[in-house]
């Protein structure tokens, strides 16, 4: 074999380890993006023109999430808040429409004492995304519901589902105190 051979053959096996490499770490961020971001992965990437552009904003996400100053509440906080969330929930009955703005306006409390930025849905909702995917869907729903309240066309059956998505994304702000103890201790 000739040394233009040999050269040759050596650039080639480079550059199919190099595009095996890269499609390697392709495949393992997209796995790692859909298991983080759960359903919301498949959101943004049917949003999206294509997949590599969906992909890039979920990082973009996390790169953005990553500036934020997240705390992790009190237990007088949490204590607080449940409590304002008990007193809510059965004011529903007797004032259904208040009751959801009252819901909207905790949860949006709730994100600004955890550290989330509350400057307009969009990027709430983004922020959300990076640790709270799984429920961002509720707080979705529950939000074009008060929109639709706001317009007038919400239902009391339509609030009473609104009612239930902002307490599922609630309650998963509000954690569970063990949770916060199991990540400090892993630091």
């Amino acid at each position: 074999m000739s040394t233009g051979t040999t050269i040759g053959v050596i650039v080639v096996v480079l550059v199919v380890l190099v595009v095996a490499a890269v499609l390697l770490k392709v495949a393992l961020q997209r796995k790692r993006l859909r298991s983080k971001f759960g359903p919301e992965y498949e959101r943004v990437v049917e949003r999206s023109d294509n997949r590599m552009a969906a992909e890039r904003e979920l990082v973009a996400r996390e790169r953005e999430h990553s500036k934020l100053e997240l705390r992790p509440l009190s237990p007088v906080s949490r204590e607080s808040y449940a409590r304002n969330w008990t007193r809510v929930q059965e004011q529903f009955v007797d004032a259904p429409t208040t009751a959801v703005g009252q819901a909207d306006r905790l949860v949006t409390d709730l994100m600004a004492e955890r550290g989330y930025p509350t400057g307009g849905y969009e990027r709430q909702a983004s922020m959300l995304s990076v640790d709270h995917a799984r429920t961002l869907d509720h707080y979705r729903e529950a939000h074009a519901i008060t929109q639709r309240q706001d317009r007038g066309e919400a239902s009391t059956e339509d609030l009473r589902v609104a009612m239930v998505h902002y307490r599922s994304l609630f309650e998963d702000l509000l954690g569970d105190p063990r949770e916060g103890e199991r990540r400090e201790g892993a630091r």
